[in-house]
């Protein structure tokens, strides 16, 4: 069954981008302009995931974090908003919100994250392993063990985390900004960081590291996974 993600923002353009984003990634979407109206779809329907826009007239992200919780939802929520102010993180991370993100927002940083967090979810949920496969590949999301043809290839925890983002999303090419986003957060590394990291894992996967199959570099534009 599709995964279905729920988009609360009063901005139209703003919903039709979220929605795009989120079709492009394979997932359904359903919208709603407030606050009020999130609560009545999440009466109504079940959601794997919910992106909610803080700033909204009426009740806003926050409140609606704050009422979903007190009401025993667990839906994992994703505070989308325009203030870069680290007290809006932290204070929507306290309330019950998992994630984060800012406008302007990259699209397929978003849809990574969503990826994830819902995948993140399910294995929780269910209590059992939530095991990603691409190729020869397979990541198991529960014991972050990473395997090859089945055997496991030890991986530290930048290598784990960067290899979980490619076998999430094959084919799909990260830049050098994306990856730091999405595996260092906010935190300011050397450039070329990002080129070792490859290269280590190329060491790992590859038959071949020097002609590599799986991790590819995309010239001029960054790096992406292929099986």
């Amino acid at each position: 069954m599709e995964d279905t993600v729920l988009i609360v923002d009063d901005d139209e353009a703003v919903r039709t981008v979220l929605y795009k984003a989120i079709r492009s990634n394979g997932i359904a979407a359903e919208l709603a302009a407030s606050g009020e109206q999130a609560l009545r779809c999440v009466e109504k329907n079940a959601y794997d995931l919910i992106l909610l826009d803080i700033n909204m007239p009426g009740m806003d992200g926050f409140q609606v974090v704050q009422t979903l919780r007190r009401q025993g939802n667990q839906t994992p929520i994703i505070l989308i908003s325009g203030r870069q102010e680290d007290y809006d993180t932290l204070y929507g991370l306290d309330i019950g919100a998992d994630d984060y993100i800012t406008k302007p927002f990259n699209p397929v940083v978003l849809g990574a994250k969503v990826k994830a967090l819902i995948r993140r979810s399910k294995a929780a949920r269910f209590g059992g392993s939530a095991a990603i496969t691409a190729g020869p590949f397979r990541y198991d999301t529960v014991t972050l063990r990473f395997y090859k043809d089945g055997r496991e290839i030890p991986l530290s925890s930048k290598e784990n985390a960067m290899m979980r983002l490619f076998v999430d999303n094959v084919n799909r090419v990260f830049s050098k900004d994306m990856l730091y986003s999405l595996v260092w957060g906010e935190a300011i590394i050397d450039e070329n960081a990002i080129m070792v990291y490859v290269n280590r894992l190329r060491q790992k996967i590859e038959d071949n590291p020097s002609k590599p199959r799986y991790l590819q570099t995309v010239r001029g534009l960054g790096y992406r996974f292929v099986v």
